[in-house]
């Protein structure tokens, strides 16, 4: 099958590179420069390419990954001194969900690879942080590299974890466990990773083995791979239902002198200073 199926618009943009054939997408994060970390125009990129590949006939299944030294190093820095001149517009908008969806425009690039009707895999390599681990997290199998690193990163910026874990973590690791990788930001290595479950498996090359895994499922019957992907997707913990929550929470942070200053400490590689 030729890209011809997806609109061109979902396509041609700068931050993602998306090619299918024999019924299996690709789509690759596209700003290695920046080791794929995320911006508006990437939100924007990914919601846009979930959404066009949701009516993608003859689809079997999907690959995440990124271009360059990782997968994803988490949300642009540039975008967090940027939403600052606008905290009470972007709360607005943290609180808002997407027309016709349960999550907003920043959950939403996460939770719609959740949503296909086909498997979706993500191989990781290099950095997995903060939004990069979220975004992971949207997919139904990950494959790691030895190298990967692995982070719930958001704490080191005073935020809350926000886009779409309360959907996509649940299942997949224990309350603890979940809550103590978010209050401490620390660094997992892929074979950690791997023993927590936070990864599938440990792979010597993920690109390699996700083909070889989406080929694999591209022979099964469409039918019953949907099902089983609807099937484990509704019988394991994660659903939309708090997705409103971390929203809520988030926009009520955002902005504020504490959270100002734990990004202000980090950028200066000091210890904040709260009140």
């Amino acid at each position: 099958m030729s890209t011809e199926a997806i609109p061109r618009d979902a396509l041609s943009h700068d931050r993602l590179r998306v090619r299918v054939a024999g019924g299996v997408a690709e789509v690759a994060l596209n700003r290695p420069d920046k080791l794929n970390a995320m911006d508006e125009a990437m939100f924007d990129a990914l919601s846009a390419a979930g959404r066009a590949l949701m009516g993608t006939v003859g689809l079997r299944a999907v690959i995440l990954h990124g271009l360059g030294r990782g997968f994803c190093a988490g949300i642009d820095t540039g975008l967090l001194m940027a939403l600052a001149g606008r905290i009470g517009a972007l709360r607005d908008e943290i609180v808002t969900p997407l027309p016709g969806e349960a999550a907003n425009r920043f959950q939403h690039p996460c939770t719609v690879w959740a949503d296909l009707p086909v498997p979706v895999i993500a191989a990781l390599h290099g950095p997995v942080f903060g939004a990069g681990l979220q975004l992971a997290l949207g997919a139904d199998i990950r494959l790691a590299a030895p190298d990967a690193q692995l982070s719930i990163m958001e704490a080191k910026w005073g935020l809350v974890p926000d886009m779409g874990i309360t959907r996509l973590m649940p299942g997949i690791l224990r309350a603890d466990q979940a809550l103590e990788l978010m209050l401490t930001a620390r660094v997992l290595g892929a074979a950690e990773a791997a023993s927590l479950g936070l990864v599938t498996r440990i792979a010597e090359d993920p690109m390699d083995a996700a083909r070889s895994l989406a080929r694999v499922i591209a022979a099964r019957n469409p039918a019953a791979v949907s099902g089983m992907k609807s099937m484990v997707r509704s019988a394991w913990p994660g659903d939309e239902a708090h997705l409103a929550l971390e929203a809520r929470l988030q926009a009520g942070i955002i902005g504020t002198p504490e959270q100002i200053e734990a990004v202000t400490a980090t950028m200066q590689n000091r210890a904040p200073r709260f009140g």
